[in-house]
């Protein structure tokens, strides 16, 4: 099992690159960059490609609405140019809210744009003039729209690999079956190793079975907040635990209207269904301290890696049984790079 984390940025740029670099000597093998609607990822990745050795940059993630196909190949072969191989295309759909409420397009069609997405890059890697002429997107411009101009064009450089890992953020059953057929990993959010099953087995058992012989075995990066210390038991525990209550309740009540809230869609697979309807109620309410507190903590303590090395050991064994190859994981606390180290002599030993 490898082990990854997301980047966080402080003061100043020399400051998060030292981090970087440390969480890399700490052995950290792969670096998720993300991106809502604050910094761009990957011109970020670009600059951490020269700070960095071996450590695996992910984009974690880019939505396929705000970057033409075209676009999207280029900056994937640009970033694994800069990193000599080590770049990781991670891709999703995100939200409406965001998708049409800041970028100002549609909201249409998210899984087939996807897999638009997937093949166009694919085919822009092996040099392949791009066309393609999908539900949700059709390159080049057909005659009749624009000026009539457009013609099939291949990228000019010459990509460092011609497969460049897609890794997409998938939660909803259609998409993870086809993230199981179509990517070389998945990204899933707010992921329980013990409901894995109960919640995707069959999609991912659906698409495998579509699974080009080409592909790889599908990879699972997921994971959680991590503290591992003899003191995070009891009520230290929960106080780590319950400083997550304001994000989950955001996530399950607030980002997506009634109905549109994949999140809240998520909490009530795993059983949690009265606590999705309360979440969501009254975080719309605008109650949200009162929404945080019915996040269940149940919920909380699987879906993280909190507590004594035993405790850190046991999560450790239910995200591998659970098929995830890549534990993604959130240091908190003064010395995230010890806890990377630590983590890391429990995967190594384990």
């Amino acid at each position: 099992m490898k082990l990854a984390t997301s980047l966080k940025r402080f003061g100043t740029i020399a400051e998060t690159s030292r981090h970087a670099s440390d969480l890399e000597s700490a052995g950290i093998d792969l670096l998720w960059i993300p991106e809502s609607y604050g910094f761009e990822a990957f011109s970020q990745i670009g600059f951490l490609a020269a700070s960095t050795k071996e450590m695996m940059l992910g984009t974690g993630i880019v939505n396929v609405y705000s970057r033409s196909p075209g676009l999207m190949a280029m900056s994937a072969v640009s970033c694994d140019y800069l990193s000599q191989g080590r770049f990781l295309l991670g891709l999703g759909a995100s939200g409406p809210q965001v998708i049409e409420g800041f970028h100002g397009i549609p909201y249409d069609q998210p899984l087939q744009r996807v897999r638009d997405y997937i093949e166009c890059c694919r085919k822009v890697w092996q040099g392949q003039p791009l066309t393609h002429s999908g539900s949700a997107v059709t390159v080049p411009l057909p005659a009749d729209q624009g000026l009539g101009l457009g013609k099939p064009l291949r990228i000019f450089e010459t990509p460092v690999r011609n497969s460049i890992p897609i890794w997409w953020a998938s939660i909803k059953s259609r998409s993870v079956a086809a993230t199981a057929e179509l990517a070389d990993g998945w990204l899933p959010a707010m992921f329980v190793p013990e409901m894995c099953e109960k919640v995707w087995g069959a999609a991912l058992r659906e698409g495998t079975a579509k699974r080009p012989a080409e592909l790889a075995p599908l990879e699972i990066s997921a994971g959680g907040v991590l503290a591992i210390g003899e003191e995070f038991v009891g009520e230290s525990q929960k106080a780590v635990l319950d400083e997550l209550r304001p994000h989950m309740a955001l996530y399950v009540g607030g980002m997506g209207a009634l109905g549109k809230n994949f999140y809240n869609d998520i909490c009530r697979e795993y059983g949690y269904e009265q606590e999705a309807i309360a979440i969501q109620d009254l975080f719309l309410a605008g109650k949200r301290n009162e929404a945080a507190a019915s996040v269940p903590a149940e919920w909380l303590e699987l879906s993280n890696v909190v507590g004594p090395r035993g405790r850190v050991a046991e999560r450790v064994a239910a995200y591998r049984e659970a098929g995830v190859t890549v534990l993604a994981v959130d240091p908190v606390g003064p010395d995230p790079v010890n806890q990377i180290g630590a983590l890391r002599e429990i995967l190594e030993s384990g």
